[in-house]
């Protein structure tokens, strides 16, 4: 649990988590299993709404992904 000036929207609870995801963007990354789109969230931990912000992607990581999927 991390706290700084985040203030939730919903609720106004100070506390929340951090994580991050990645999903497939187009067809080709499907048809091979390429997470290229990277993600962050920020998850408020009273009411749970989480916002998410788009990263920008490596291109090294994307084919570290490929071989390890």
């Amino acid at each position: 649990m991390e706290q700084s000036n985040y203030r939730c929207v919903k609720c106004g609870n100070t506390q929340y988590e951090t994580g991050e995801f990645r999903a497939t963007g187009g067809f080709l990354s499907k048809v091979f299993d390429v997470q290229n789109k990277k993600f962050s969230t920020v998850t408020c931990t009273r009411c749970q709404y989480t916002e998410i912000y788009r990263r920008d992607s490596s291109t090294l990581g994307n084919i570290f992904d490929f071989f390890t999927d």
